[in-house]
């Protein structure tokens, strides 16, 4: 197993690095002061940074004006993006733009790719289903209306929906095929409820109320969804690892800092242990990552479909990220819930990526039904 990036992947992350690196993760108020949203838009300042390191465009072909790179470029930026907690939609942004150039029709990829690679069309997916819980695709019904479509159901958190110029929605049709929609939240029969996530972000409850679509805004290409689907999991993941390293990171700086008896409470076996433990828990969804991500950028077979790889991804993501949290706010004392103090905030991140990607003992679940169904030789 060789997880060696290439020139233009590490490329990719130095870039990112250097652009997140006057990001304050204290830049908006704490989800802790306040009862509504902690901000009415993302960091558009950051959003103008981003496209202009042309990182809006890492997996837009050179004619659209990209780096023509994969996801596991896009995984190395996001990891970036987590660790000052970043408030720009590029994962859903990024991922909704390379399925568009993936299984998009001519039409479609002309009027939209080039504007989002430039960052001046930000898409955003509905990815969550009605409640949270039911797969995303059965949330939505689409049927044909002559040369159009139309559509009527609900999506629930999306992210960035009230500042998003279009939203992904996947629905079903009568024959059982799934398709992927763009559309605009400002369209007739659309309406857009607010919701806050545990971060303080806006999302949004998205109702279709017999929305038409023309045919050019639908994907209907076999695979479009599950492949967006994959994207935006293993971009997740790849979240979950960036903000558990800057939280063990910073865990790490205070207690080598805080002295109890005299020591570091840093040289105390109890916190050691805990740490390493913590350690440990970052380099397994580090590895698991990396093998989903190299799964679906390169297409690979092996001897367990790659929704395995990414069942073992999220169980590492959401466990890991879970106990990397608590454990630095154990470590930390009452400092850690502290609003003055940037962990409290890192903790309320961690809890919605870890919303977001689902109980693992559900994904323990379908790795049990994916082993069942290709037994190993």
């Amino acid at each position: 197993m060789d997880f060696t990036f290439s020139e233009e992947q590490q490329a990719a992350a130095e870039a990112a690095a250097g652009v997140f690196a006057d990001v304050a993760p204290d830049g908006v108020p704490s989800p802790a002061d306040t009862t509504g949203a902690v901000a009415d838009d993302f960091d558009r300042a950051l959003w103008a940074r981003l496209a202009e390191a042309d990182l809006l465009s890492l997996l837009l072909d050179e004619s659209y004006g990209g780096a023509g790179l994969d996801a596991i470029a896009l995984c190395l930026v996001l990891r970036e993006s987590a660790k000052v907690l970043a408030r720009v939609p590029l994962l859903e942004s990024s991922a909704a733009a390379a399925t568009v150039q993936a299984y998009g029709g001519e039409e479609l990829r002309s009027a939209l790719l080039t504007r989002a690679g430039r960052g001046d069309l930000v898409l955003t997916v509905a990815a969550h289903g009605r409640t949270g819980h039911d797969p995303a695709e059965l949330a939505v019904t689409a049927r044909r209306d002559g040369d159009r479509w139309v559509l009527d159901g609900v999506q629930t958190a999306v992210p960035w929906a009230h500042n998003a110029d279009l939203v992904v929605v996947p629905a079903h049709t009568d024959a059982g095929r799934t398709v992927l929609a763009l559309v605009s939240p400002d369209r007739e029969g659309v309406v857009l409820a607010e919701q806050i996530s545990t971060t303080g972000e806006r999302l949004g409850e998205l109702r279709l109320d017999s929305v038409p679509i023309a045919r050019v805004d639908v994907i209907d290409a076999d695979g479009a969804w599950e492949w967006l689907r994959d994207l935006l999991t293993a971009g997740t993941c790849a979240l979950a690892l960036g903000l558990g390293t800057a939280v063990l990171r910073m865990t790490g700086e205070y207690t080598s800092r805080r002295e109890q008896f005299g020591f570091p409470v840093a040289t105390f076996q109890a916190v050691a242990v805990q740490a390493a433990d913590r350690y440990i828990d970052l380099r397994a969804m580090e590895a698991t990552l990396w093998q989903a991500a190299w799964r679906i950028a390169s297409g690979a077979s092996g001897a367990l479909p790659a929704a395995a790889d990414l069942a073992v991804a999220k169980i590492w993501a959401a466990e890991g990220v879970r106990r990397v949290v608590q454990t630095a706010q154990h470590l930390h004392g009452g400092f850690g819930a502290d609003t003055e103090y940037p962990l409290h905030r890192y903790h309320s991140w961690a809890k919605h990526l870890e919303l977001s990607l689902g109980p693992a003992a559900a994904h323990e679940e379908a790795l049990g039904d994916l082993l069942a169904a290709h037994p190993l030789g």
